[in-house]
């Protein structure tokens, strides 16, 4: 019998704090839920993670009590990169890792993301049994079967000697004005540290996080500042995170910001030069149809995900490829760590800097973007107004209008209450009002 999902989402759970299901009751089952599942096979151990995010102090809390009441055994990182729970998880032998955050989305949003032993998203039949195993009514172990929780002090120190060692011992950074933004998230404490130790002049904007000021108007979702930062300081280069440290763009000494499409080929072109990149190259549906013309160009495969890190990552080894990412800065290199890791995948762009002496905007000039317009339409059930037949008609209209000079997709965001409709095309005026009149649609569509 197929078990329907009430609460996984494409990336953990995820949702307002203080409803459901982010409230300290459920999250305290939650806790309980896992250390009955990973339990299976004896006390199990499990580490918590969280990012900067005021609401983490409570759910931390709860998700170890629920953890303890089960007999696991947990061990508190801190404020920590979601790609660094992904690792500490793997390299401490824990049974699985739990990760506080709502990457990019604003303070008042937060989430609960799991890791398996080795480091790798939970896979769906293990989902599957978290959520069966909420329906069943908790009780607590005895009392000698009940766990310990214990902090883990060097952490960072542990996840920032990682970070520098997916370079070459020899790589250096010397002589490069290098500006950081951490999102005042994960990565404020961890980031400076290696970019720093590899001998980068560094300026961090972004690492005062107060609890409430995650993604504000900094990061990678909001580029703008760093941009202006780089310009003003007559930086080398500008690396924005997220909140939880898993995406990355960047800037270049213009100013001008370089995305994930645009780090892909950056990462995928130097390895080819180097007999280095294994097979292909993976994207997304959102990914800009001028990477996947570069990348003909250069002769390297490439093909297509559903949107989101871990279809990317399915298909990656469904290809046996070893490079794949998403246009918002997700970048997975599977040669070096098991999830997208914003701090590695700005490292391995400057691997070709460096080793070429080229500066990124140089770089990056093998790929002509086409224009390109999103527009993030809110929606009380964005599937069903995503699929309904007005749009549906929309678009096809649409398709018929571009006669092959561009697409349109339209999809429902699987981390926010939204719509996305993205349209691109040979001409920009064009796509952005095709993109505007789309939107208009979805808004005013009814739930198929």
């Amino acid at each position: 019998m197929t078990v329907s999902r009430r609460f996984f989402g494409t990336d953990g759970i995820r949702g307002r704090v203080g409803q459901s299901p982010i409230t300290p009751e459920f999250c305290l089952r939650l806790g309980w839920a896992v250390g009955r599942v990973f339990a299976r096979q004896g006390r199990s151990h499990v580490l918590i993670g969280k990012d900067t995010r005021i609401s983490g102090y409570m759910l931390e809390s709860v998700l170890e009590s629920g953890l303890v009441s089960a007999g696991a055994n947990v061990s508190l990182l801190g404020p920590m990169p979601t790609p660094a729970v992904a690792y500490l998880t793997r390299t401490l032998r824990a049974d699985a890792g739990i990760v506080i955050s709502a990457s990019h989305n604003p303070y008042y949003d937060n989430g609960i993301k799991f890791f398996d032993h080795q480091g790798n998203k939970l896979p769906d039949d293990v989902e599957l049994e978290i959520e069966a195993q909420l329906e069943s009514g908790m009780a607590c172990v005895d009392s000698d079967e009940l766990g310990k929780a214990a902090r883990i002090e060097d952490a960072a120190g542990r996840y920032i000697e990682f970070c520098k060692a997916t370079v070459n011992r020899g790589f250096r950074l010397r002589g490069l004005k290098v500006v950081l933004d951490c999102a005042n998230g994960a990565t404020y404490h961890v980031a400076p540290g290696v970019f720093e130790e590899l001998g980068a002049d560094i300026h961090v904007i972004g690492g005062t996080p107060n609890g409430r000021n995650i993604n504000e108007a900094c990061g990678s979702t909001a580029p703008q500042a760093l941009a202006a930062e780089v310009r003003a300081r007559g930086a080398d280069v500008g690396i924005a995170f997220d909140g939880d440290g898993d995406r990355v763009v960047m800037v270049d000494h213009l100013g001008e910001v370089v995305d994930g499409d645009e780090l892909l080929l950056v990462i995928a072109e130097h390895r080819a030069r180097q007999g280095l990149l294994a097979g292909g190259v993976v994207g997304t549906v959102m990914s800009n149809l001028g990477l996947e013309q570069a990348f003909a160009r250069l002769g390297i495969p490439f093909c297509r995900a559903k949107v989101g890190d871990r279809y990317v990552l399915e298909q990656m080894k469904a290809q046996g490829w070893e490079l794949g990412g998403e246009t918002s800065g997700h970048v997975l290199c599977l040669d070096l760590t098991t999830t997208g890791d914003a701090i590695v995948a700005a490292l391995q762009a400057m691997v070709p800097m460096v080793e070429q002496q080229r500066s990124l905007h140089d770089l990056k000039g093998g790929m002509v973007k086409l224009p390109q317009t999103m527009i993030n339409v809110e929606a009380p059930e964005p599937r069903r107004q995503a699929a309904s037949a007005t749009v549906t008609d929309a678009v096809a209209a649409v398709d018929r209008r571009l006669a092959g000079r561009g697409r349109v997709l339209i999809r429902p965001s699987g981390t926010e209450p939204v719509v996305r409709v993205m349209v691109e095309g040979e001409d920009a005026d064009e796509v952005g009002c095709i993109a505007a009149e789309l939107a208009e649609v979805v808004r005013g569509a009814a739930p198929a």
